[in-house]
């Protein structure tokens, strides 16, 4: 056993406390009684055990016992001892001195070992948080390693996963080890035949060293239940085996709750595509049966020769009309797959806040006749942004404003630019957005809390394309409504205009 400097500087306060007691007992008390000082040469040895280790509380011992024999037990100033009782007495001080430091000595392993356990509970719990806050990328087996690796500085982690005949290996740590996929293989099929839990080391079978590069690393089965699903490889610092289990066990969880996320998104997404053809289907039943009934019926009233000039006429409007509705309903078929499969078409270039209003507006065209519509724009100066998509977006809320306003009424449209936002308000003159509604108004589909005599027309998905336009166009979107009545909608989207100092970079 190798002396650290601490346990110079013990042993030599040690040995100074003896001579010191011996000292006084020598030179100072008169007459000193021989229990009295082997009391105080005993708590001596007492405080050293406390404080230090074995081997410095065995020389302490050993050197107040010969104190003892040649200051105070007669023959004084010689190491004979005259009477046999003295050498009884000698013995059980040397004896309890021993003693007592062998118990102080084991009192300090269990403290240490229990602080030890504490800390390797506490880096467990946050180990177990990192978890808890990692996302189902394909990087996040990395991410574990990486983890374990830091909270219990480790030099090389690798979580090593079967894939097939091969190995999937995520390391983490400042070394890099290359495993050997044999190995791994083969105690992967060791830890999958043997299932024991030893309760001296707190751990199951499945454990063994491996050496790569003259450094030593510990192979643990990570094990789902009783399962193993992979092998977790630590090297660095000497850790429990009992630990490295547990460590194990919480690398299995994280993992399986990895494939369990991904499982659960990948249902979620088969049941939203379910519900999308539900609700695509139950919209064009209802949306295409309108107005192909009402053409029907047009068409067929148009063949009958009673009908005057300006009934033709009426009827010829109407399948005018009903023609337009289902364009519409097409237009944003087309745009709602455009937006699914990402094939959006996207570009910045300069206009004026006014050429977007009005291409919007012709791209609205029929959809706005039963209504007025205002223009008010307080800054025109010309901006980059993506005119075609932010055009295509305030078209469907002209629409949807149309179709909820009251015939006649206005429909209003308010553009400006503020600290290189261009802003653009949609407001009508309706009953405005129900509270229920609101949190729901951009969903794909919905078509508001109406009943089926108050429903207005449309597929529900004129909002969620503008929203989504406006996301491309890397904006935001938002429905209030205000205090006069009526609901308006706000665009916001970031721009460079032509007086900012980045559009003369």
């Amino acid at each position: 056993m190798r002396l650290s400097l601490h346990d110079v500087r013990a042993t030599a306060i040690a040995l100074a406390g003896i001579a010191c007691v011996a000292a006084v007992f020598r030179l100072v008390v008169v007459q000193a009684n021989v229990t009295t000082v082997a009391l105080a040469l005993l708590l001596v040895v007492l405080v050293t055990a406390a404080t230090s280790r074995l081997a410095v509380a065995i020389a302490t011992s050993v050197a107040a016992v010969l104190a003892l024999n040649y200051y105070f037990l007669p023959p004084v100033g010689t190491w004979t001892i005259a009477d046999s009782q003295n050498w009884v007495a000698l013995f059980a001080f040397l004896a309890v001195s021993l003693v007592a430091s062998r118990l102080s000595d084991a009192a300090r392993d269990r403290a240490r070992e229990a602080m030890v356990r504490r800390d390797e509970l506490a880096r467990l719990f946050d180990l177990s948080r990192d978890v808890m806050g990692m996302a189902t990328s394909p990087g996040a087996a990395g991410d574990l390693a990486r983890a374990i690796a830091r909270r219990f500085d480790l030099d090389f982690v690798a979580v090593a996963l079967p894939e097939g005949e091969h190995w999937s290996i995520a390391t983490g740590g400042a070394r890099h080890i290359a495993l050997e996929e044999p190995s791994l293989t083969e105690a992967f099929d060791a830890a999958s035949r043997v299932l024991e839990f030893d309760a001296a080391l707190r751990a199951y079978a499945g454990h063994r060293t491996m050496v790569i590069d003259q450094q030593s690393l510990r192979v643990v089965p990570l094990r789902a239940g009783t399962r193993p699903i992979g092998l977790l490889v630590a090297g660095g610092r000497p850790v429990e085996p009992g630990t490295l289990d547990a460590l194990g066990g919480v690398a299995a969880i994280a993992l399986e709750r990895m494939r369990f996320l991904v499982e659960r998104q990948a249902a979620e997404l088969a049941a939203q595509r379910g519900e999308l053809k539900t609700a695509l289907l139950a919209s064009l039943g209802h949306d295409l049966r309108t107005p192909l009934t009402a053409i029907r019926i047009a068409s067929e009233n148009l063949r009958h020769s009673a009908l005057t000039e300006g009934e033709r006429l009426d009827q010829a409007a109407v399948i005018v009309e009903e023609t337009t509705r289902l364009s519409r309903l097409f237009e944003n078929i087309l745009q709602m797959t455009r937006i699914d499969a990402d094939a959006i078409e996207r570009g910045k270039q300069w206009t004026h806040p006014s050429e977007i209003i009005a291409a919007a507006r012709d791209q609205a065209g029929p959809g706005l006749i039963a209504v007025i519509v205002t223009v008010a724009v307080a800054d025109d100066a010309a901006v980059q942004v993506d005119a075609r998509v932010i055009a295509s977006a305030v078209a469907q809320l002209l629409v949807n404003a149309a179709q909820h306003a009251p015939p006649g009424s206005t429909v209003e449209i308010h553009s400006g630019v503020v600290e290189n936002a261009l802003t653009i308000e949609v407001r009508d003159h309706g009953r405005g957005v129900a509270l229920a509604d609101l949190p729901h108004l951009f969903d794909r589909f919905y078509r508001g809390g109406f009943s089926s005599q108050q429903r207005p027309a449309g597929s529900g998905l004129g909002l969620w394309i503008a929203r989504q336009l406006v996301n491309a166009a890397g904006g935001r979107i938002w429905a209030d409504n205000c205090e006069d009545g009526g609901a308006r909608f706000t665009i916001s989207v970031p721009v460079v205009a032509a007086t900012s100092p980045l559009a003369s970079s």
